[in-house]
Order: C-alpha cells, then sequence, then structure tokens
C-alpha cells in the first residue's frame, strides 16, 4: 500500500486543517458518536463521570469542548461547567445546546488548547481555579513538540490538588490490530526501519532487509481501516494530524510536571482483533462490553483509548 502524504505538523496548518475537518461535523458529531446505531456506548464519559464524583468536583473545564458532547451528559446538580473549542461551528452547537440546560453562551468560548489564555474564563471563573479540567478528542490533533505543554496548560487551569483528565488514542492497541496502524508502529517507532536499513553492511545485506521488511507487511492488513475522509471539500479524520499515543510515555510526562497520583485508565475494549468484528458482531459487540475497566491490564493492548489523570501538586 502506498505511503499517504503525511499531514503538516507547524501549529498554523494544523489547527487550520483541524477547523476544517470538525467545521461539517457539528450538526451532527454528537449524533455520530454518541446516539447512532454502530456507536460505541460512552464509557469514557461514565469514567468522567465517577472521577468528577469522586473528587468532589464543583466546577469543571473542557478543553476542545466539541459540541458539548461530553458537557451536555455531565450536567448534574452542583457541577458548574465551562468548555472552549477551536472551531467556531463547534462552538455555536455547544452554546445551543447548553443553553437548553441553562447555560448561558458565556461560559462556552473559541479558544486553542496550545494557548493558555484560552483556559481562563471570560467571566465568572473560579477564582482559585477549576476543581477539574478535562481534554477529550484532543491530543490526536496536537503536534507532538506540543503534548507537555498541553498537560501544563489543564494543570495551570485547575487549583492546587484540582484534578485533570486527558485522554488519547492508544499506541500500543497497535499490537493488536494488526493492520495499517500495526504496520505503522512496528515499522516507525518498535524497529525503525530507515535506521535498520541503514546499518545494513552492504547491498546484499540491505536486500535481505528489504525482504525481511516486506516478509513483515505481509502479516498484516493494510487495506484496513479504510481512510476516513471529509466531507465536500473538508478534510477527513485521517487527512489531518491524527496522532496516538504512548500510555507509558504519557505518564512520564504528567511525572515531570509534577502531578501526583498519576493514572492511566484505559477504555473501548475489543474482545478481538478489530479485523474480525464481522465474524461474530453481536458475541464481538457483548465480550467487548464486557471487558470495560478501565484498570485491567489488558487495556494496554486491547483498549484503543485511554486516560491519564492526575491532580495538581501545591507547585510546579
Amino acid at each position: 500500500m502506498p505511503d499517504r502524504k503525511p499531514p503538516p505538523t507547524d501549529r498554523e496548518a494544523v489547527e487550520a486543517a483541524v477547523r476544517d475537518c470538525y467545521s461539517t461535523w457539528s450538526a451532527h458529531y454528537y449524533a455520530d458518536y454518541y446516539q447512532g446505531a454502530g456507536a460505541y456506548p460512552p464509557v469514557h464519559t461514565d469514567i468522567v463521570r465517577g472521577l468528577l464524583r469522586a473528587a468532589g468536583a464543583r466546577t469543571v473545564l473542557d478543553a476542545g469542548c466539541g459540541p458539548a458532547s461530553m458537557l451536555r451528559d455531565l450536567a448534574e446538580p452542583g457541577l458548574e461547567r465551562w468548555g472552549f473549542d477551536l472551531t467556531p461551528e463547534m462552538v455555536v452547537e455547544a452554546r445551543r445546546v447548553l443553553a437548553e440546560q441553562g447555560l448561558p453562551a458565556e461560559r462556552v468560548w473559541e479558544g486553542s488548547v496550545l494557548d493558555p489564555a484560552a483556559f481562563r474564563p471570560r467571566v465568572d471563573a473560579p477564582a482559585e481555579g477549576f476543581d477539574a479540567a478535562i481534554c477529550f478528542g484532543v491530543l490526536p490533533h496536537i503536534p507532538p513538540s506540543a503534548d507537555l505543554q498541553i498537560l501544563a496548560n489543564l494543570c495551570d487551569a485547575v487549583r492546587p490538588g484540582g484534578m485533570i483528565a486527558v485522554e488519547a488514542r492508544n499506541q500500543l492497541f497497535a499490537l493488536f490490530t494488526l493492520n495499517r496502524y500495526s504496520r505503522a508502529f512496528f515499522h516507525d517507532v518498535l524497529i525503525d526501519s530507515s535506521a535498520l536499513l541503514e546499518r545494513a553492511a552492504g547491498p546484499d545485506e540491505r536486500t535481505a532487509v528489504v525482504r525481511a521488511l516486506g516478509l513483515l507487511d505481509d502479516r498484516f492488513r493494510l487495506d484496513i481501516p479504510p481512510v476516513r475522509t471529509g466531507e465536500a471539500v473538508a478534510p477527513g479524520y485521517d487527512e489531518i494530524l491524527s496522532r496516538t499515543h504512548n500510555p507509558f510515555v504519557l505518564h512520564d510526562q504528567a511525572e515531570q510536571l509534577s502531578l501526583k497520583d498519576v493514572e492511566i485508565l484505559f477504555y473501548h475494549f475489543h474482545a478481538l482483533p478489530p479485523m474480525l468484528e464481522g465474524e461474530v458482531p453481536a458475541l464481538f459487540r457483548r465480550a467487548s462490553l464486557a471487558m470495560e475497566n478501565p484498570r485491567d491490564w489488558r487495556g494496554h493492548v486491547m483498549a484503543s483509548a485511554f486516560v491519564l489523570v492526575g491532580r495538581r501538586s501545591g507547585q510546579r
């Protein structure tokens, strides 16, 4: 399968592409991913709801809130909600949805998670910072050099002792999928095929390495999953920067910022490699849902997403 041109990774180009991609989804994003017949139950919302209750949070900021996908389902007595998003169309939809729940328009604004100022509400902000700050569906679209900045911005948004929860696509899931994501993970991360070829001692050994890597590719289904393209002229999810993250690496980065009680919680388990779902679809769904335990060690390779959770220390 020919390699696709990689998307740009500089901030201005990345954010422009993300805006274009999500501008066409605002009206139906929630229906597609939370309510559709094929949508996986929003177990991540249940995880966040449980974390907020356990922390006794009374204020929460959703950084990259989209059309209030999670904020609308966190409507609980005593919990005040704020959010912002990069895409203007998403902000409009979030304000519309939350207005029906009695929240003023000022509770949702336009901003980038890469801008520390975006984490400060214009009005009605908690004096000492939020009790919790969450960030879901955003990290895949962040340039690799900015991961620490996102964690730092979330940390700065909460009060001392406040909680942050940030979601990422699980890079280690590629060890289980046996598809084009697996090929990329094996070649680019585990093996470093380019470096291996450079170490080859002469043309014969280089030819042998190329042959070996070709045999490796034969083990993967390179035609799946299909590339997600966009609507009209807008780019699709797989046509913009859409990264995965290693939970071990993200955990270490959180500890670099002196976050306390750092934990990785896994969700969206798969009872079989996804390519086999069609063989036993009903059983696949039942068995996958039965596996949903955020602390199950198998989540490292059998869950497609995870949530990093931590608490801000007194100072960084």
